[in-house]
């Protein structure tokens, strides 16, 4: 009997002429917690969906138990075991959460539909793994955060042995992601073999037995976690040492360039708002972030903002100019650039081409077109300039159908198309998500390197440790409200967190309220 529970072995994959994986082999033990680690684009994700079944590889083997086996698709992966929670997810907007899980796997009674027993067997998942989720909600109308869970709970559902799991905490709080490790280590002693793909080098040592790092699409070393360095990990995966420490000036901030005046969104489903009249400001010359467990109204305020939903109450202003009614582009034209949470909804138009995608907000610009007639030698040369500029991998470089390219590389052409624009206030959500160290390492750079041109950012992130290095300021929400502004330099993660989570709100309030 083989010692591994999954071998790949010898795995080569083309697109076109980029070569995504390189003659790689991977083994996978019995029971152990085993990380891929590597840059982005550095073939991690096109390994997994090969072991998956949405890839087939051009050449190499695939043995399960020491058996060689062929994984045409994945309901062949499901036969074996093997599930996956996809960095994007793979679920279906306008059915429900219960509809997700069970879909491709349905029970029947009497030739009907038997949603009540797949209920409960997903109920009793949800306890065991505290893994909460409304069953009955749309999968369009719940969080990232919730639509991620229900990946995990879809798997489990599946019953798997062989789990993988790709950049699984990127949309998770520190509390969550503590969660989820411990739900992964307790799949690990309950006989599990694991796979999970992350860029967060902290989480390996945190969790992993075993790391195969890989560039560029080729294998680089398999090594043991526990005598292993971070700051060797980082090395090993981008091939020069990584600087962790994020270098800044003291910030001079200006005048404001933002504000936010008693903004307030209702519920659509309940007398509860999402957003409860908000009232704070950005000036030019700082980093304001945004702290707080997804789903306390960070998205909706940034939707807002961004022109993506309208504000049942209050005003904003960019640059004195009252913007609270105007277009998305007229707030583009004021000086506005986004980098959105959801790079696939809201980032990128995802059958165009890289090029196109860059000047997808700026196409109407005299640089680009003339008297409506677009420009193509302008546009393929300045998609060149920041392809080189921001290292965007992709099979066809400018030509590229966005799609097919790997997640970090749709977020670093976000971050070009966006940053090298005429601007003065950038919204930033999650604008490392999904990134590894180096690339992680650029943005930092980049976001500061804006503030100290005289712009004003104003930056979500749910990594607490970002926000502590990058913020000039940080705001903390809960339910809906503001309901701390903090000076990095005085605060801590811990109070941070107690805020997050409302623990602060309450001590406060029991103060007011004996006075």
């Amino acid at each position: 009997m083989s010692e591994y529970a999954i071998e790949m072995l010898n795995i080569t994959k083309t697109f076109g002429t980029l070569v995504a994986n390189d003659n790689i082999t991977l083994q996978l033990k019995k029971g152990e917690i085993h990380a891929i680690l590597g840059e982005n684009g550095a073939g991690k994700s096109t390994l997994m969906s090969i072991l998956f079944g949405l890839y087939s590889a051009d050449s190499g083997l695939i043995k399960i138990n020491g058996e060689e086996v062929k994984i045409d698709n994945p309901n062949d992966a499901n036969r074996y075991g093997i599930g996956m929670v996809h960095q994007h997810f793979k679920l279906i907007e306008v059915f429900s959460v219960l509809e997700n899980i069970i879909l491709g796997r349905e029970s029947t009674r009497n030739g009907f539909l038997d949603k009540k027993t797949a209920r409960e067997k997903i109920e009793q998942i949800c306890i065991k793994y505290d893994l909460n989720v409304d069953l009955d909600a749309l999968v369009k109308n719940i969080t990232v955060g919730q639509q991620q869970r229900v990946e995990i709970i879809k798997m489990l559902y599946r019953e798997s042995d062989i789990m993988i799991f790709d950049e699984p905490t990127a949309v998770l709080t520190p509390q969550e992601i503590e969660g989820l490790m411990q739900v992964i280590r307790d799949f690990s002693k309950e006989g599990k073999s694991i796979i999970i793909i992350t860029h967060k080098l902290n989480e390996i040592k945190m969790i992993a037995d075993r790391c195969t790092v890989l560039r560029k699409g080729k294998y680089v070393d398999t090594i043991d976690v526990a005598t292993t360095s971070i700051d060797k990990m980082a090395e090993l995966m981008v091939g020069h040492k990584v600087s962790f420490q994020v270098e800044k000036e003291e910030a001079k901030p200006r005048e404001v360039i933002f504000e936010a005046n008693n903004l307030s969104l209702f519920s659509k489903s309940s007398t509860k708002k999402i957003i409860n009249d908000i009232n704070f400001n950005v000036r030019a010359g700082e980093i304001v972030c945004i702290a707080g467990i997804d789903g306390n109204g960070q998205s909706e305020l940034i939707h807002i903002i961004t022109g993506l939903k309208n504000a049942d109450e209050g005003e904003l202003k960019l640059n004195n100019i009252n913007i609270t009614n105007s277009t998305i582009r007229e707030r583009f034209n004021c000086g506005l650039a986004h980098i959105p949470e959801d790079r696939h909804k809201h980032g990128l138009i995802l059958d165009y081409t890289l090029e196109e995608n860059l000047i997808s907000n700026t196409f109407y610009k005299e640089d680009f077109q003339k008297r409506g007639l677009l420009k193509f030698k302008e546009i393929r040369d300045y998609a060149n300039k920041l392809i080189d500029k921001y290292d965007i991998r992709s099979s066809r470089g400018p030509t590229s159908i966005a799609r097919e390219m790997s997640g970090g590389n749709q977020q670093k052409a976000i971050i070009a198309r966006e940053t090298n624009r005429t601007h003065d206030f950038l919204v930033a959500s999650q604008p490392t998500r999904g990134l590894d160290v180096g690339a992680i390492e650029y943005v930092h750079k980049t976001l500061i390197n804006e503030r100290d041109k005289g712009n004003g950012i104003l930056v979500v992130s749910y990594e607490l440790d970002e926000v502590m290095d990058l913020a000039d300021r940080i705001l903390v929400m809960f339910e809906g409200q503001i309901v701390a502004e903090l000076n990095p330099k005085t605060t801590n993660i811990n109070e941070i967190g107690l805020y997050m989570s409302g623990s602060k709100k309450q001590e406060l309030d029991a103060v007011w309220k004996k006075k």
